[in-house]
């Protein structure tokens, strides 16, 4: 675990998304759950030794950010939009895909639910813990319902995942003209430190190179699409997966993810939205 400032933490180290937290006069603030329940576990043991945890925030649906809320006695906080997307995640895929990258935990899925956050906003909202405000913000790109959160005392961004600092950028149910908007959002707001949804913790100058990641990544399935490449052709001559290092667990769903992301692509290019 990574110590950001005095009062940021960041986990970069498990698989799935970097969940992290605050700790504040008033308790503590989580930004997303580790994926694995072991993991978050082990989370759970070392804030509890910190403060009582307060918020929950979500910065989006997919359960690498969210598997864990249901081990955590907190109020959760998220986008309307993720809310809605949570509530139409089948339970029993959860499960499964839990045994298969959890199997130490499989005997306590029958307790497993998906917690749903309590509170949600649309545009943006503040929240305000101890001595502290947490600005929430919609940014769409990596899904619509994509949250920043600021903590301007700290000058720290929670960006999710419009940002994958060194890490193969996921377009599955990306928005990625929006994408690239909310990227110039992110670099206008006063902070330092950029708290990716996977990588290591980073700077503002970062958001140039993830925006030219998008570009290319646009660039490459609109030139397929203008040779007449079908879109299963489009997956099998298009790659970035060696852009950037790739762990062993990622490996797993890496090609699957990345055809995802070209076939969104190809859609939104036939379509004439990119």
């Amino acid at each position: 675990m990574e110590q950001v400032t005095d009062n940021v933490y960041a986990e970069t180290g498990y698989m799935g998304c970097n969940p992290g937290f605050v700790e504040t006069s008033d308790g503590i603030v989580m930004i997303d759950s580790p994926h694995r329940p072991t993991d978050a576990l082990e989370y759970r043991a070392v804030i509890e030794k910190r403060g009582k945890v307060r918020y929950l925030i979500n910065t989006e649906p997919h359960g690498d950010h969210h598997a864990g809320n249901c081990l955590f006695e907190a109020v959760g906080v998220a986008h309307q939009g993720t809310r809605e997307a949570m509530e139409r995640t089948p339970l029993e895929f959860m499960k499964e895909r839990l045994s298969s990258i959890d199997p130490d935990y499989a005997p306590n899925l029958d307790s497993f639910y998906i917690k749903l956050p309590e509170i949600t906003f649309k545009e943006s909202m503040k929240l305000y813990v101890g001595d502290h405000i947490f600005e929430l913000i919609n940014l769409p790109g990596h899904t619509a319902s994509e949250t920043a959160i600021f903590i301007p005392r700290e000058r720290v961004v929670f960006t999710g995942d419009n940002l994958f600092h060194n890490f193969n950028t996921c377009l599955q149910e990306s928005v990625p003209n929006e994408w690239l908007n909310s990227l110039e959002i992110l670099k206008g707001l006063d902070a330092d430190t950029y708290v990716p949804g996977h990588g290591e913790v980073c700077s503002k100058e970062y958001l140039d190179e993830q925006a030219s990641n998008i570009k290319e990544w646009i660039a490459s399935v609109k030139d397929g699409v203008e040779k007449g490449w079908s879109m299963e052709e489009a997956q099998e001559r298009i790659s970035f997966l060696e852009r950037y290092p790739i762990d062993e667990e990622m490996k797993m769903v890496g090609q699957e993810l990345q055809r995802m992301s070209i076939a969104r692509l190809y859609k939104l290019a036939k379509e004439g939205q990119i």
